[in-house]
């Protein structure tokens, strides 16, 4: 079969005709490069289209297969034939098309479920922002995928005033989505640098007590640690004036202020005075926050305030110490925010002094359910 001489005949059949190339291409529904390249010989009609071609110039099929008219006319039996293969290939068309609509539409509805789940259950980190910025790409080419394959989209394409509408909703989508990624990747990213350029302050100097704790200022002052004067730190002395068997304060704040506190404060014949404030404030009950289950192995509470969002502050005595001369008070706190420490707790407060079950963690159940309750 010469390609170029079918490709010829065709040409000389439209000139005949007198018709255009852009008049053919509508008159069966295709583009003006697929006629050209018909005429060229660089590409032939599909099977479904031939026996159309042929009708409509008046020539038999097997008369543009050979490039040439023919003095007999295919016969009937081979007319019938062309005919079937033509209804064969479109309907195997058909089924084909037909599938990839049902697979196009049900892609664009599981891609919208995925987004508003992900949505549901957004946090702020790398790996789910972009997640769910792949997931809205993927809805947006499942969107115009399943437009072409249903045909939509040509009919839309011919109304130009729904074409410009459909384009500016995408657009005025596209940056919408565009703005909160971005938003939230920048929001991580300050995150991100803002722990690794926070430094951890680490301070064993009784000195530095009330550059932390306590540490109120004038009004119109800046107060960078300003969770050292929450009420819950109430149960430290308002300034350490008695000897520390041992002392240290770590402050770290990447976002928000965090302390783990511990010291030893001995008050010889101040204790029962100390004590006395203490009790007031009472223990309250903190059972049951960040896993907590109880106090420390050995030690008795004297003065307990949690917070479900803060933490603990908390002041402890020797279990059973009480009458036999101690003089000696333990306080400790682990203050943040957010549900959970940046830090490994255990780095900076002895496990003797932690109270059992605390897990601050960044993937900690209790934040988990916190979470999902708010």
């Amino acid at each position: 079969m010469d390609q170029k001489k079918t490709g010829q005949f065709l040409k000389t059949l439209r000139n005949e005709k007198g018709i255009t190339q852009e008049q053919l291409a509508k008159k069966f529904n295709v583009t003006n490069r697929s006629v050209s390249r018909w005429e060229t010989g660089s590409n032939l009609p599909d099977i479904s289209l031939l026996v159309e071609i042929a009708d409509f110039y008046d020539v038999d099929v097997r008369e543009i297969i050979d490039g040439e008219r023919k003095s007999e006319m295919m016969d009937k039996e081979t007319r019938e034939v062309a005919d079937k293969m033509a209804v064969y290939a479109g309907n195997e068309k058909s089924n084909l098309l037909r599938f990839i609509q049902v697979a196009s539409i049900a892609g664009v509805f599981l891609s919208l479920i995925a987004m508003v789940l992900q949505g549901l259950s957004y946090e702020s980190d790398l790996r789910r922002t972009g997640a769910m910025f792949a997931t809205f790409a993927v809805f947006i080419v499942m969107c115009v995928i399943t437009l072409y394959v249903t045909g939509l989209l040509q009919r839309i394409s011919k109304h130009r005033k729904a074409v410009k509408t459909i384009k500016i909703i995408t657009i005025v989508a596209m940056a919408a989505g565009t703005y909160y990624q971005l938003m939230a990747g920048l929001i991580l990213l300050l995150g991100i640098s803002s722990m690794l350029i926070a430094p951890i302050k680490v301070t064993h100097d009784t000195a530095d007590y009330n550059t932390y704790i306590h540490n109120v200022k004038p009004a119109g002052v800046s107060n960078e640690y300003s969770m050292g004067t929450r009420p819950m730190f109430d149960v430290f002395p308002e300034k350490i004036e008695v000897p520390a068997t041992e002392f240290q304060i770590m402050y770290y704040n990447p976002w928000d202020s965090q302390y783990i506190c511990y010291m030893t404060l001995d008050y010889g014949s101040g204790y029962e005075a100390e004590i006395s404030r203490l009790k007031k404030i009472g223990v309250d009950d903190y059972k049951g926050i960040y896993t907590v289950t109880g106090e420390p192995e050995g030690y008795d509470l004297i003065a307990m305030d949690s917070d479900e969002y803060f933490g603990f502050v908390y002041a402890m005595i020797p279990e059973g110490s009480a009458g036999s001369g101690n003089t000696k008070i333990t306080y400790c706190c682990v203050v943040f925010c957010n549900y959970a420490l940046d830090v490994n707790v255990h780095k900076y407060m002895p496990d003797k002094y932690l109270l059992p079950g605390f897990d601050g963690s960044d993937h900690n159940p209790y934040k988990k359910e916190k979470m999902k309750d708010g």
